[in-house]
């Protein structure tokens, strides 16, 4: 017999008093018969009229938007961005929160995914329950810092760049993203026409000129002339094989940190925050401690920004080996790090590859997974090589917590940890925490 779908409460308001903060950029609630929603647009301690923008009645909680405040937090600012609001453009979660409570909102975030995935206290985790803004970065109340070296634009049907709602493919069309760097609105994406192409990538490196634009054309659209504001290269993905071609000019961008030059190619990884490289090798570097003759490994490393810091402390009598799973990164590291012959970098996934190298023993081990975090196979292996020092990078609290809590169970226990507000006004945070083995961490 086949059952009646759930009504849909999609469009039904509720007036609510708004719990704590959430992992995803919003905040808890319940309505009056205890269905909890997840509210965004809100702050803790208010009371609001939200609008449900997803959920049936029965569903275990339902997601929408705070539509009208009724009684304010004192942490509440006017949204600079025209573009910010229920309904609106998805890019950035804490628009309506000043910035010294968005980096509080932070920390409450990384504070309970510690507790709830890992037992552990700010104390034990040995962090101080701050998160720091990037330097530059302390603006005032109602002002937005603009950061993002990286802005990738949806384009509507009529060819105008925009950026997405939040959880659709709906495009809010704007004119200018407030915090995109100086730079990437230099190029002027936004003040032209993209006729036939899905998705813009608009990228300015940090510590050059380079400038750089990705484009997506739509299933059998073709590219159109491209002519910014500024000399710019064109890469394209490709429609059938998802690859990146070079259209004209450079298909790698030269970033700066650390005292050397980073090749990036075919718009590859890079942090977004033009302050991200060196304040993350500095925090990583500090918690490791390097000695001359250490063997370690970089793990996830990308074009090898770990690797060649840690290859300069360690010196001759040391090794470096790093593990990146995509192709053109490891290109990019191996040509990054030529001069340094004391390191090597392999191709493929870390869980596959690290066995393969028979290595059974190391000094420091740095990893900077993807948002998905680790896992405990791999955090096994980890484990089982006794190093020194275990530094662990981290875009995403709850992978954070949850890997800490596999390390927990092989014998590892963070002695630091540091938070950074590197993605102003979003819910986003990045986080280094610094593992020795139990009997050292006590």
């Amino acid at each position: 017999m086949q059952t009646e779908p759930a009504p849909s409460l999609v469009g039904q308001e509720y007036e609510v008093e708004i719990g704590p903060v959430a992992h995803g950029g919003h905040c808890l609630a319940r309505t009056d018969e205890g269905q909890v929603l997840f509210v965004r647009h809100a702050l803790p301690g208010e009371r609001v009229v939200v609008r449900v923008t997803d959920g049936e009645a029965g569903a275990n909680f339902l997601r929408a938007d705070a539509v009208r405040v009724l009684t304010a937090s004192k942490d509440r600012v006017e949204a600079p961005c025209p573009f910010s609001g229920p309904g609106r453009c998805g890019g950035c979660d804490w628009q309506h929160a000043a910035p010294g409570a968005q980096r509080r909102l932070k920390a409450a975030v990384i504070a309970e995914q510690l507790a709830r995935l890992a037992g552990l206290t700010p104390e034990q985790a040995g962090w101080d329950g701050t998160v720091m803004p990037a330097p530059g970065d302390k603006v005032a109340k109602g002002e937005v810092p603009a950061w993002r070296t990286r802005v990738q634009y949806a384009v509507d049907a009529e060819g105008r760049a925009g950026l997405r709602k939040h959880r659709s493919h709906d495009v809010e069309v704007i004119d200018h993203c407030m915090i995109a760097a100086p730079e990437v609105t230099e190029l002027g994406v936004e003040a032209r026409s993209w006729p036939q192409i899905a998705t813009v990538e608009a990228i300015a490196a940090t510590g050059s000129s380079d400038r750089q634009v990705v484009l997506t054309p739509q299933p059998g659209g073709r590219l159109p002339i491209v002519e910014l504001d500024r000399p710019v290269s064109v890469l394209r993905i490709g429609e059938r094989d998802h690859a990146v071609h070079r259209v004209h000019g450079r298909d790698f961008v030269r970033e700066r940190a650390a005292g050397r030059t980073w090749r990036v190619g075919d718009g590859g990884f890079w942090q977004v925050h033009p302050k991200a490289a060196e304040l993350l090798i500095e925090a990583v570097m500090q918690g490791l401690m390097p000695r001359k003759g250490d063997m370690a490994l970089d793990l996830y490393c990308g074009v090898g920004l770990f690797a060649g810091a840690l290859a300069e402390r360690v010196g001759e009598r040391g090794a470096v080996l790093g593990i990146e799973s995509g192709k053109r990164a490891v290109q990019d590291a191996r040509h990054n790090l030529q001069d340094l012959d004391r390191v090597r970098i392999e191709h493929g996934k870390v869980d596959q590859v690290l066995p393969r190298t028979g290595i059974t023993e190391v000094d420091l081990i740095v990893l900077d997974p993807p948002r998905t975090g680790a896992r405990l196979p791999t955090v096994r292996h980890l484990a089982s090589l006794g190093a020194r020092r275990i530094a662990y990078v981290a875009c995403d609290p709850a992978a954070l917590a949850r890997d800490l809590g596999y390390f927990a169970q092989e014998g590892y226990r963070p002695v630091t940890l540091r938070a950074f507000d590197l993605f102003p006004m979003t819910h986003h945070v990045e986080c280094v925490a610094i593992l020795v083995p139990e009997a050292k961490a006590s």
